[in-house]
């Protein structure tokens, strides 16, 4: 059985109705889960940009990207799993936060460039943009003090201009 590894793929599509579910039927026959998307229009209204993140194997993923470039509605497809792109994540965390907790979660959300969004008596409601990973570091160090709610945007990815 061959190896699967996390690749990062973003299209620009035609923005019309279907397209994103043609595309995630796609993966779905391949028996491929996708662990990420994101989808939205571009500069251009008619156009949309949706970026896939998913576990795969190289010779399989390589069958369904050719596969999606041949639906219609797909302008380009690009594998953005190197390093030449520009990735980021965002995350709408809700934490428990009792007052006695408060400062010292206060200090997190800080020391990752977060920013504070609403705060209870008992919670705090925050937002984090960073790498996947800068993402999953930051959970990791609130997870002690119990994260009551989270919303993951998913990967977002562009090249790199020259």
């Amino acid at each position: 059985m061959e190896t699967r590894k996390k690749y990062t793929l973003t299209m620009l599509v035609e923005n019309e109705p279907g397209v994103t579910a043609r595309i995630t039927g796609l993966f779905a026959g391949r028996g491929y889960n996708i662990e990420t998307i994101c989808g939205a229009p571009t500069a251009n209204p008619k156009m949309s940009r949706i970026t896939i993140t998913t576990l795969a194997s190289p010779h399989l993923l390589a069958q369904c990207m050719k596969q999606i470039q041949r639906l219609v509605n797909v302008i380009k497809l690009r594998d953005m799993t190197g390093e030449e792109a520009v990735k980021r994540e965002m995350a709408l965390v809700c934490v428990k936060a009792p007052p006695a907790d408060q400062k010292q979660i206060k200090q997190i959300i800080s020391d990752f460039q977060g920013r504070l969004l609403d705060k209870g008596e008992q919670h705090l409601i925050f937002e984090v943009t960073g790498d996947e990973m800068t993402v999953d570091v930051m959970l990791a160090q609130l997870a002690p003090f119990g994260i009551k709610k989270l919303a993951r945007s998913g990967v977002l990815a562009l090249y790199r201009e020259p």
